[in-house]
């Protein structure tokens, strides 16, 4: 009856055992080494599963990919993981550009109802609201950034401070400003070349 029931590799270990308790014994000793490894098994994937973070640069498909297979890992070794955990774990493995929304369902959402599922409907929407945004951004941005360099053409620099705005808008019939009419620049250093004596707008070094 005992040969029956037990599989071929377990049947070559008791085949020189003469009676049963020893047999039994050597099949008792192989359950519960595998079952020693099991668990091993499970520390270990759930050592992973809580070390799980997912980074700004990564996809929240693929992410949520590595999340579930682990936990289905962990079940198939058979631990019980409640899909309550996964969530919590979910929400708390997001990046801060998930901050809104995941404290949103924690605040006002029952974390042990909320599917998985749910959860995942939830910050794909937020994310692709961001995405939304990012692009108009980008788009705005370039605009800015062609707008300033007509202005660089036109004006031979890039971006001027409030002191030089007022002091162009200041500027006399001779073509300088008021400040630099009455003042001696012998103590006045050049931010271009680092001496005495002339405007950073005056310096013929190249800037």
């Amino acid at each position: 009856m005992m040969y029956q029931g037990i599989p071929e590799n377990v049947l070559l270990s008791i085949a020189e055992n003469k009676s049963v308790k020893a047999a039994w014994e050597v099949i008792k000793t192989l359950c519960q080494g595998a079952e020693q490894v099991k668990k091993a098994q499970v520390q270990t994937l759930k050592t992973e599963f809580e070390a799980l973070c997912m980074n700004e640069s990564d996809q929240l498909d693929d992410f949520y990919l590595k999340l579930n297979g682990l936990a289905s890992n962990i079940r198939a070794l058979g631990e019980e993981i409640k899909e309550s955990y996964i969530v919590k774990k979910l929400l708390r493995a997001m990046p801060t550009r998930f901050l809104q929304i995941t404290s949103t369902i924690e605040q006002f959402g029952d974390l042990d109802k909320i599917t998985v599922k749910e959860a995942m409907g939830s910050l794909k929407a937020h994310d692709e609201r961001i995405k939304g945004n990012g692009e108009s951004t980008d788009s705005k941005l370039l605009l800015t950034e062609e707008e300033w360099r007509k202005r660089e053409s036109n004006e031979s620099k890039l971006l001027f401070t409030r002191e030089e705005w007022q002091n162009r808008s200041n500027k006399t019939n001779d073509g300088k400003p008021s400040f630099m009419r009455n003042r001696d620049k012998c103590r006045v250093r050049c931010f271009n070349c680092s001496l005495y004596g002339h405007f950073a707008s005056e310096c013929r070094k190249l800037k």
